[in-house]
């Protein structure tokens, strides 16, 4: 059951295509009375008005979302139906298989980095479902034990660990945009290292990367910003900028950027290297995991990113 990632008309689709030993006519049922749908959805469907065009209306148990409302935007019993679900479609489609059923669904959002977050859930959901129809009812855990293992690996299959490298006439900016599955009371201590960061001073080593020397503090607003200059000394080439933004279900947004003038271009894919290597170790961290890493892959993801940017 693995998902699959790709991009339609500027957004992001998920796609899930699972068999199950049921015919379309239960799952069908599964699907669409709001007695079942409890078991394995992630919100509490208040009301379901089974037509085009038709309104539905959802609680939020377990996530900190306000009431939503939904549309039927298709409709073709017992086969397909879709809707959306807080402004994002979901397509649900059944194709006959011998005694059971293939389940295709599509969830289409905007929010790229979001894409191992719904992954993950999307996954407890559709085995909540399968267990509901076999007579065992699970439901959904608020938040399944090994949720952030299952959202890293679905954020590393699917690239969105990869950083960015934009270029004007002034020079370069590297981009990281991560989601971490984890509160940012907790990121923050692990990014700020054992010591507060203070204007003036220099950034931990979890902060920083061999590659970007890092100098002066130059901005510091815990839990939200750390910015620093580098390298050390009175003439700095470039900032190095980490944002974090709490307070949603999902965990923290972490946006990691260095800036680099032109004359450093060859800077550039040794630090995109070791940035992407320091988000991995970040990650690593947070859910108390160790894993070994190849002695060669910082030159392996060099040489991939030193590829991408002369192909510019």
């Amino acid at each position: 059951m693995n998902p699959s990632l790709h991009t339609s008309g500027g957004r992001s689709v998920l796609r899930f295509e699972r068999r199950l030993a049921h015919p379309v006519e239960k799952v069908w049922r599964a699907l669409t009375d709001p007695a079942h749908l409890t078991h394995w959805f992630p919100s509490t469907v208040e009301e379901l008005d089974l037509r085009p065009g038709g309104k539905i209306r959802f609680r939020q148990e377990h996530e900190q979302l306000p009431l939503g409302a939904g549309e039927i935007t298709e409709l073709d019993p017992p086969h397909v139906l879709a809707f959306t679900w807080y402004d994002d479609p979901l397509r649900w489609e059944l194709r006959p298989d011998g005694q059971g059923c293939i389940l295709v669904f599509t969830h289409t959002f905007t929010d790229r980095p979001m894409a191992g977050s719904f992954a993950a859930g999307w996954e407890s959901c559709l085995s909540a479902l399968e267990s509901s129809l076999s007579g065992n009812p699970t439901g959904l855990a608020a938040v399944p034990d090994d949720y952030a293992g299952r959202h890293d690996a679905y954020a590393e299959a699917f690239g969105l660990d990869e950083g960015d490298l934009s270029e004007d006439a002034g020079g370069w900016t590297i981009r990281f945009e991560r989601n971490v599955p984890h509160p940012i009371e907790k990121v923050w201590p692990a990014l700020a290292g054992p010591g507060a960061p203070v204007a003036g001073g220099t950034p931990s080593p979890e902060a920083s990367v061999d590659p970007v020397p890092p100098g002066e503090v130059t901005a510091v607003a815990a839990p939200e910003l750390l910015e620093y200059a580098w390298p050390p000394g009175d003439e700095p080439l470039g900032r190095v900028r980490w944002e974090l933004t709490g307070g949603h279900p999902a965990g923290t947004r972490v946006v990691l950027t260095q800036t680099g003038p032109a004359k450093e271009r060859g800077r550039r894919a040794a630090a995109l290297a070791a940035w992407h290597l320091r988000l991995d170790l970040l990650a690593d961290r947070l859910r108390g995991v160790e894993r070994p890493r190849p002695g060669d892959r910082a030159e392996e993801l060099e040489r991939r990113y030193a590829a991408r940017a002369e192909a510019r």
